[in-house]
C-alpha cells in the first residue's frame, strides 16, 4: 500500500519541481499537493492500525507522515497565499528526521537502497529549508531541478520496480549514490550561475512519500 503512495509522490515532486523552475503556476499545483498529501496521511494511519505490535511496520509507517504533512502544508499555503516560512522550517525538521530514517534502513532493516533514498530526501528537504525558510531565492532553480529529478529516481521508478518485482536490485544503492553525487554536484555550477528565482511568490512554490520496502517515505 505504501508503495502505491510512493509512486504518486513522484507525481507531486515532479509538478513541484516544474513549479520551482517557473514552468507551472503556483496555485495550479495546489490540488496535486492536497491529493497526495491526503493519501500520504491516510496510508500510514491505516498501516499503523493494522501493524499490531510489529515495530518494523510501525517504524515504516511513521515516516510517511513527514511527507504527507509537507504536501498538505504546501497545498493549503498555495491556496491561502500564506508565507512560506513555516513550510521551510518544517522542512528542516523533515531533513533531520530523514537522516534518522536513513540510518534505520541501513542499520536496522538492512535496506541499503532506501537508506540512500532517505539521504536523497534529507538533501532535498534541506534545500526546501534554505529556499523557503531562509528565503535564499538564488537556489530556486537548482532546487526545482533536484526536485524534478528526485521525483523519478527516489519515487516513481523505485515504486514501479517494487510493484512489478517486489524488491529493488542489490546494485541499486551504489547506483543511486553515484548518480546523486555526479548529477546534483554537476548541476550546482550550471544552475546557480544563472541565479534568480521564477517570478512567483515563495508561498506558491513547493514542497514527497514512500514505500513499503524498508522505511520508504517520499
Amino acid at each position: 500500500m505504501g508503495t502505491v503512495g510512493l509512486f504518486y509522490v513522484g507525481a507531486v515532486l515532479f509538478v513541484n519541481g516544474l513549479m520551482l523552475l517557473g514552468l507551472v503556476e503556483g496555485r495550479s499545483a495546489a490540488p496535486i499537493n492536497l491529493f497526495v498529501g491526503a493519501l500520504q496521511v491516510l496510508t500510514p494511519t491505516y498501516l499503523l492500525f493494522t501493524a499490531g505490535a510489529d515495530p518494523a511496520k510501525i517504524l515504516a509507517a511513521s515516516g510517511l507522515y513527514l511527507f504527507g504533512f509537507t504536501y498538505l502544508y504546501v497545498g493549503i499555503g498555495q491556496l491561502a497565499g500564506l508565507d512560506s516560512t513555516g513550510v521551510g522550517w518544517f522542512s528542516l525538521f523533515v531533513a533531520v528526521s530523514a537522516l534518522g530514517y536513513s540510518w534505520a534502513n541501513f542499520s536496522l532493516l538492512g535496506d541499503a537502497a532506501f537508506g540512500v533514498i532517505w539521504l536523497y530526501w534529507a538533501f532535498l528537504w534541506g534545500l526546501f529549508f534554505v529556499l523557503l525558510g531562509l528565503k535564499r531565492e538564488r537556489i530556486a532553480r537548482y532546487t526545482g531541478a533536484v526536485t524534478a529529478i528526485q521525483a523519478w529516481v527516489t519515487a516513481a521508478v523505485p515504486a514501479f520496480v517494487l510493484l512489478t518485482s517486489g524488491s529493488l536490485p542489490g546494485w541499486s544503492a551504489v547506483a543511486l549514490a553515484v548518480f546523486g553525487v555526479v548529477v546534483f554536484g554537476g548541476l550546482t555550477p550550471l544552475i546557480l550561475r544563472s541565479g534568480g528565482a521564477p517570478p512567483e511568490q515563495p508561498a506558491e512554490r513547493p514542497s514527497r512519500t514512500p514505500g513499503r520496502h524498508g522505511v520508504a517515505a517520499g
